[in-house]
């Protein structure tokens, strides 16, 4: 049996609170739980997709493994020359290095771009801070990223007005890719754009991972999305992972009510299904104010007063197959059959 590549990224009990003010003196009465408690890891080569809701605190998730947000609690643990190192523990000295293996793909390819700098400008910035690269070679490195990503070297000297939703992603792209990073996560990379266009980025992102050896963070709020990009699929909602499989195991057999009503909502494309969408009742509940015991309980048509009143524990059911939900042995949920 083939041995699995080894962790490239753990995340333990990751925290984000964001202090709620209010009155003149800006006085903290509450803490929005934007991440609350979050745990999974990803091994070298692969991607993890993160599904759920928007506002369930997906990206503040990524930003916070990258330190753009100071975790309020957690590990977050990295692979970097054969070594585990924490990444909240890196003092700030040492975090410019850190980021050469770590970068991220925008999710809106129209504002993550300054319109006033050039392709080339925007390319090889990061080199340029890094000290990689200047003059001819810098040019070199830039056109072969670009033509990386499917644009020409003409492009260089355009600026990002000139171009498309989906070549502006791909300038995203190249960009993220300039360091040679062994770790990109992608914070919902094509929902801001056409759908004929979405598949196209997905098939460059999918060829990328495979010519650079890259691994993946996907981020996005569609599970018909990650289906085909994900080798692994863990699902978020309100701050907490609730169930994390392989994408095959997940699509199969979900275990987690909240999966099945998502699985509900993917479109098929056989003309001939008669859907069976499960519509969740009530409204997401404020992460300043979420709800005691299981977080979906409020919105659950399986629930029971155990799930009012105990948060369920993060537990491995099968291989690598990991759920939090009370109910999650005697349930038999609806994934999807493509049969």
């Amino acid at each position: 049996m083939e041995s699995k590549a080894p962790v490239l990224l753990e995340v333990k009990n990751l925290k984000k609170y964001f202090p709620v003010r209010k009155g003149f003196f800006r006085k903290v009465v509450g803490q929005i739980r934007a991440v609350d408690g979050v745990n999974f890891f990803i091994r070298e080569g692969e991607t993890l997709g993160l599904v759920g809701e928007s506002g369930c605190g997906k990206t503040t998730t990524g930003r916070t493994i990258l330190r753009a947000y100071k975790p309020t609690a957690g590990e977050a643990w990295f692979r970097r020359n054969g070594e585990m190192v924490s990444i909240f523990q890196v003092p700030k000295r040492e975090m410019k290095a850190l980021r050469r293996e770590m970068q991220i793909i925008f999710q809106d390819p129209f504002s993550s771009l300054n319109p006033r700098m050039t392709v080339m400008d925007i390319v090889s910035e990061p080199l340029r801070i890094h000290g990689i690269a200047s003059g001819g070679e810098l040019q070199t490195m830039v056109r072969e990223l670009l033509e990386a990503v499917g644009l020409r070297a003409q492009h260089m000297n355009r600026y990002p007005y000139a171009f498309s939703g989906g070549q502006r992603q791909r300038i995203g792209v190249a960009r993220a890719l300039a360091l040679r990073p062994k770790l990109i996560i992608c914070d919902e990379p094509v929902s801001a754009l056409d759908v004929s266009v979405q598949a196209q980025t997905l098939n460059l992102l999918e060829d990328l991972q495979k010519d650079f050896g890259l691994t993946y963070l996907f981020i996005a709020h569609d599970l018909s999305v990650v289906e085909h990009i994900s080798s692994r699929v863990a699902v978020m909602y309100l701050g907490v992972i609730v169930e994390l499989a392989s994408a095959e195991e997940l699509y199969d057999n979900p275990l987690h009510p909240y999966t099945e009503a998502l699985l509900s909502a993917v479109p098929r494309s056989d003309p001939d299904h008669v859907s069976q969408r499960i519509v969740l009742e009530g409204d997401v509940p404020s992460s300043a104010k979420p709800p005691s015991g299981c977080k979906f309980h409020p919105r659950c048509r399986y629930a029971q007063d155990i799930c009012r009143s105990q948060a369920p524990e993060w537990r491995e059911l099968s291989d690598d197959h990991w759920v939090a939900c009370h109910r999650a042995d005697e349930l038999s949920l609806a994934g999807i059959d493509y049969d």
